[in-house]
């Protein structure tokens, strides 16, 4: 991967030539998906907390979120998905590139910089090809610690050893970076 130290409107863009009216639109796309996993996905576990508590919601995350993301990276003609430091499903693990972003994420919210407005838009190569990536931070909410907090109830906690073995995805407070949706799409 190459970088160069451009920044425009605060996201950093990568040194291979692309325009920057094209990546502002992939941008501008990359956040309009995002805002429509984070709508549908926020809203059926709204509806599964209703039905059920939180060990019903599990099953949003387990089964209905990853069929937001195909959805969505159909319609986006790319890839989209979620992904953490401290992952719950393995499918989820950070390729090197995002653990580089969340690493940086981390850090700028210890600096102060809000995690609403954590995002990085970069072109990069990849595989030889030439890539656009997209990253969103994702806050942990007051809901969010049902599941992901650090005092989960014991019929949460059984369901979800198992679901998901080798769960790290715990123990998180409210207002830490939980994650991030990520975005990938060729341009080659």
């Amino acid at each position: 991967m190459r970088k160069a130290g451009w920044l425009i409107t605060g996201l950093c863009l990568a040194a291979l030539p692309v325009l920057a009216a094209d990546t502002g639109a992939l941008t501008q796309e990359s956040r309009a998906t995002v805002k429509a996993f984070f709508g549908q996905l926020k809203g059926e576990l709204e509806t599964a907390m209703k039905a059920g508590g939180p060990v019903n919601a599990i099953q949003v995350c387990n089964k209905v979120a990853p069929a937001i993301a195909e959805d969505l990276s159909k319609q986006y003609q790319g890839k989209v998905a979620r992904t953490s430091l401290k992952y719950r499903n393995r499918a989820n693990k950070p390729d090197a590139w995002e653990t580089r972003v969340m690493q940086d994420f981390e850090q700028r919210k210890a600096a102060g910089t809000p995690i609403e407005a954590l995002e990085v838009a970069e072109v990069v190569e990849q595989d030889g090809k030439r890539v656009f990536r997209y990253m969103k931070a994702i806050p942990t909410g007051e809901v969010c610690l049902k599941c992901h907090g650090q005092k989960i109830d014991p019929a949460v906690t059984a369901r979800l050893d198992e679901l998901y073995p080798g769960d790290m995805a715990r123990g998180f407070a409210q207002g830490d970076l939980r994650g991030a949706f990520t975005l990938v799409k060729e341009l080659d």
